[in-house]
């Protein structure tokens, strides 16, 4: 679902990392069909053509499938493996369930392939909000109250307001505002086709927070105000659909505030190197952490990149502190 915004963030870092480092950019899926794969660091050539922009809705998977030679269901694209075990390091650009739920973490953990991120087991606590919010919980984080929908049961009736999410999702895909019923029942049929659990969610009425943590350490905080809607998937990459403030216009004392809590949630989930937090501040000025992303986008309209440049890092410099920190996870 997307596959779009891990393309263009890959574009991205590979250009921002291509004049320092000998890089190649690498679709994780349909991988990399020449019989000359242990050259491919070697060769002169520009990994980066022909991805495109990010499409206001998620892509046609079936289609994706099609293009993919050998048995679509492997993760793995021919010579993923090989080519990024001769990486120093892999930069992880891949958003979404499977790259941000531990399963690749843990396959390249097998391998001895070294990349940038958290490890598996805080990642994969981190892509499953019911997961998330039980340690939100226990460590006194507020979050927004929910009610878990296991997949194919009946779900209860809410009180409206409300948000039906996935349970295991990102950018926003298959987060729905609800105002009654009607708009209920026609999120829940329409999170079906996505499959898995579903979380019916206490709406909370105000602004749109995220702070970024790295190395334990927040940085600046971003105000979201999307033009129309919430924040959601074509709000987030579709240039000009929000307002982005950053540093985000609150107060001092809440501005510490919020990355405080920020900084106990990094640390609550166990995250290694860096994550985004997302929050709302309601009416009276209270926090609510919605969720923790371990590998948030670096497109152009990102929030982390932002964050990074309100401090006086830019892009490049960016990628080379995820490199950074990142390589220090393995003692180096």
């Amino acid at each position: 679902m997307e596959r779009d915004v891990s393309l263009m963030s890959g574009r991205m870092i590979y250009q921002a990392l291509r004049g320092r480092h000998q890089t190649v950019l690498l679709d994780v899926y349909l991988g990399y069909e020449g019989d000359d794969a242990g050259e491919v660091f070697d060769m002169e050539r520009d990994w980066s053509e022909g991805i495109g922009a990010i499409g206001t809705e998620s892509p046609d998977i079936s289609a994706i499938k099609a293009m993919r030679k050998g048995d679509p269901e492997v993760f793995f694209g021919p010579n993923v493996i090989e080519i990024c075990s001769q990486a120093d390091i892999v930069f992880l650009a891949l958003h979404g369930e499977n790259g941000e739920n531990g399963k690749l973490q843990a396959a390249f953990d097998l391998f001895h392939i070294r990349y940038t991120g958290t490890d598996y087991v805080s990642s994969a606590l981190a892509m499953d909000k019911t997961l998330t919010k039980k340690l939100f919980r226990y460590h006194e984080i507020p979050t927004p109250n929910e009610i878990l929908v296991p997949e194919g049961e009946q779900a209860p009736e809410p009180t409206y307001p409300c948000v039906v999410k996935l349970a295991c999702s990102g950018s926003s895909v298959g987060v729905y505002m609800v105002n009654n019923e009607t708009e209920y029942r026609a999120a829940l049929q329409d999170a079906a086709r996505y499959g898995g659990d579903l979380l019916v969610e206490q709406y909370i009425k105000g602004r749109e927070l995220t702070v970024c943590v790295m190395e334990g350490r927040a940085l600046p905080v971003v105000e979201i105000e999307p033009k129309a809607g919430f924040y959601d998937y074509k709000n987030k990459y579709q240039a000009g659909s929000s307002i982005e403030t950053c540093p985000a216009q609150i107060s001092e004392e809440k501005t510490r505030e919020v990355q405080e809590i920020a900084v106990r949630a990094y640390q609550a989930l166990g995250i290694k190197t860096y994550a985004r937090f997302d929050f709302i501040m309601d009416e009276q000025e209270h926090f609510y952490c919605l969720e923790g992303n371990t590998l948030p986008g670096m497109t152009p309209t990102s929030l982390i990149p932002q964050e990074a440049a309100a401090t006086g890092m830019n892009f490049e410099e960016l990628c080379e502190w995820i490199i950074q920190v990142s390589m220090a996870k393995y003692g180096d």
